[in-house]
C-alpha cells in the first residue's frame, strides 16, 4: 500500500480515514504541521488519482470551508484481510460439503464468471484479455507445432490453491467454458511449476 507516495501524503490519507465525515484544508494543515500551500499540492495530487473527493462546505460564519473525504479507492489502501476470510470460508466449505463437491463448487464457480464475461465462445486471445482484467498477467503462447497455449504469469488464488487444489478448477473451468471446450492443466504453479500453462481443446463444431 501506499506505493511511492511521500510520508506526508500518507498521513494526509491517514487523517481522513479517521475523520470520516471530512477535514478542512486549515484543519489538515494543523493536524500535519504543514502549510496550507502544501496541504493544497497534495490535496490535487490525490484529487487527480482518485484517492480523495470533494465533499460538502462547511459554514463558518465567514467563508464556507471546503471539506475533503477519502473516496472508496483511497480506503483500500489500507490494509484488508480478504486472504484471511477467503481462507475461513475455503476451509469452513471444504468441510462441511467434502473435497468431491468443492470440486464441483468451483467448476461451477468458474462457468459462472465466464458467463459474465461472455455470451459466447471466444479464442485465445479475447480470453487472454478477461484473464489479464482480474490479474492472471497472461499471454498466448504458439508453440513451436503453432498451437496456441494460455500462460499466466500471476496465479490470482495461489495461497488457496496451494492449502486447497480444488480451487485450480475454478481457472480450468472459466478458460474451458470461454473456449467452448476442455482443458488441461500442463504446469501450475501451485505444483512447483514456473507458470500455470493450460492447453486447449475446443468442441468440434
Amino acid at each position: 500500500m501506499f506505493q511511492g507516495m511521500g510520508r506526508t501524503q500518507q498521513d494526509l490519507l491517514g487523517a481522513l480515514l479517521y475523520q470520516a465525515a471530512g477535514m478542512s484544508i486549515d484543519e489538515l494543515a494543523d493536524h500535519l504541521a504543514v502549510t496550507r500551500t502544501a496541504i493544497r499540492q497534495h490535496l490535487a495530487a490525490l484529487e487527480r488519482d482518485g484517492l480523495i473527493v470533494r465533499g460538502a462546505t462547511r459554514p463558518t460564519g465567514r467563508r464556507p470551508e471546503q471539506l475533503y473525504l477519502l473516496t472508496a479507492q483511497g480506503r483500500e489502501l489500507f490494509p484488508r484481510q480478504y486472504q484471511m476470510l477467503a481462507d475461513l470460508l475455503i476451509d469452513e466449505v471444504a468441510g462441511l460439503i467434502g473435497r468431491d463437491a468443492l470440486l464441483r463448487l468451483m467448476r461451477t464457480l468458474g462457468r459462472k464468471l465466464a458467463a459474465d464475461m461472455e455470451q459466447q465462445v471466444v479464442d485465445e486471445a479475447r480470453i487472454v484479455e478477461h484473464m489479464n482484467q482480474v490479474g492472471y498477467e497472461a499471454e498466448v503462447f504458439f508453440r513451436s507445432s503453432g498451437e496456441p497455449e494460455i500462460i499466466a504469469h500471476n496465479c490470482v488464488f495461489h495461497h488457496l490453491a496451494a492449502a486447497h487444489p480444488e480451487v485450480c478448477e475454478l481457472d480450468l473451468a472459466l478458460i474451458g467454458a470461454l473456449a467452448g471446450g476442455t482443458v488441461e492443466h500442463l504446469e501450475c504453479m501451485v505444483r512447483a511449476g514456473h507458470v500455470c500453462r493450460f492447453h486447449l481443446t475446443r468442441k468440434p463444431e
